[in-house]
């Protein structure tokens, strides 16, 4: 790699990994459960998911679940009654694998609770030099680091569209960052959140993470670790949680993302599709927090960037996950491999729980765009990495955007 060879992270959120995502998802157990069968197709360009059915109620009100959705689940060993009661936490290699083409993320109606989610570990994990390749493509010299400033209180009124996503991995319950942004499909009512493929899924040789949620404005007071222990749930999520029922990430993070190293990084992108966790007043995400940011896929070359602001919950430390910051710099190159697209880096003091947090600058328009978001730093921080977004993180955005676009 250059000639620093510094050591560096990949960005996850407390106790998460890096890797690729689509989901089957089974939604809103207030009043309707809706599940999604979902498969990643290794011949396309991105992972994206298949069928989908819905719910119903009974007359009694209870749940009813077609007969189709419950073969697929036992087919796949998989009992939703059980799943929901803590079959979830059962990470068994193999099945976890076989999970990665047909993933479930029913919703458990409060799990996501203040203290689960205050206490979700950052997963971050170190690396050696000599993870890293030599010099290829083409890199700028280490920037200066920036030191990350508190974003004022109350975080929506500053930076609506910022939130944390939880899930479950092997390892524990983690933390990612992550974007509101605007949906083609629906225009001033999206459900999309933009984050990174390592938040939703493991990379080579793992498979999808579980009971994936996000949560705008978390925190929006800025209350503080000890305050939040006594918090009501509004107060940590005073949006609502918003679960996954539909999740994508690139083909190339799926097979190529790793651990350490920053294998895939290049490609570390993933769009969920949430639905509130208790069904929600009929508004659309955007509509609730009141904003979202457009994607550009096509953003200027780093050279004409004047300025990239980096936002995200860092988890590890000095940091404690529970409080919003952001930074601002200009951005330089930095490659991994002359394969793979160069991606953008800033000087930043955030470290792991920043992970999937977006990265605005002045898009094609000239007007606030999201154009990255936080994927790998160095172990002791001081700079950040992101993709640079193309046709294949268009692809993955595209593919969730369309697969809603009717309903």
């Amino acid at each position: 790699m250059r000639s620093t060879r510094p050591s560096f992270t990949a960005r996850r959120g407390r106790n998460t990994r890096r890797r690729t995502a689509p989901v089957l998802g089974a939604v809103a157990l207030a009043s309707v459960l809706a599940l999604t069968a979902t498969a990643c197709d290794s011949g396309d360009t991105n992972a994206d998911s298949k069928a989908s059915a819905s719910a119903s109620a009974a007359g009694d009100g209870k749940i009813t679940i077609p007969d189709d959705i419950k073969d697929q689940l036992k087919e796949h060993g998989i009992d939703l009654d059980k799943w929901k009661n803590g079959a979830w936490k059962n990470w068994d290699k193999d099945d976890w694998l076989r999970e990665a083409q047909d993933y479930v993320n029913p919703i458990i109606k409060g799990l996501w609770d203040p203290d689960r989610m205050r206490q979700a570990e950052d997963p971050d994990r170190g690396v050696d030099d000599s993870d890293l390749s030599g010099d290829q493509g083409v890199t700028d010299p280490t920037p200066k680091a920036v030191d990350a400033k508190a974003v004022p209180t109350k975080y929506h009124a500053n930076a609506p569209e910022a939130g944390k996503v939880f899930f479950d991995s092997p390892e524990g319950t983690m933390v990612c960052s992550a974007t509101v942004v605007q949906d083609p499909a629906h225009p001033g009512k999206s459900n999309l959140v933009w984050t990174a493929g390592h938040c939703v899924h493991a990379g080579k040789g793992g498979g999808w993470y579980r009971n994936i949620a996000f949560v705008p404005s978390y925190n929006d007071q800025g209350l503080s670790a000890e305050q939040l222990q006594t918090a009501t749930k509004e107060q940590a999520a005073p949006y609502g949680v918003w679960w996954g029922d539909w999740t994508k990430t690139s083909d190339q993070w799926i097979a190529q993302g790793g651990e350490t190293g920053g294998d895939g990084a290049s490609y570390d992108y993933a769009v969920i599709h949430v639905t509130p966790e208790d069904g929600g007043s009929g508004k659309s995400l955007e509509e609730t927090v009141g904003s979202a940011l457009p994607v550009d896929f096509n953003a200027p070359a780093v050279p004409k960037v004047s300025s990239i602001t980096a936002t995200g919950y860092p988890a590890a430390a000095p940091y404690d996950g529970q409080k919003l910051y952001q930074c601002q710099d200009k951005p330089g190159r930095f490659s991994l491999s002359s394969a793979d697209p160069t991606m953008y880096r800033i000087g930043c003091t955030m470290t792991g729980g920043s992970s999937g947090g977006g990265w605005v600058a002045a898009g094609s328009d000239g007007k606030p765009a999201l154009v990255s978001n936080t994927s790998i730093g160095p172990v002791a921080s001081g700079w950040l990495a992101g993709p640079r977004l193309g046709d294949v993180a268009k692809g993955v955005y595209d593919s969730v955007s369309d697969k809603f676009a009717g309903q």
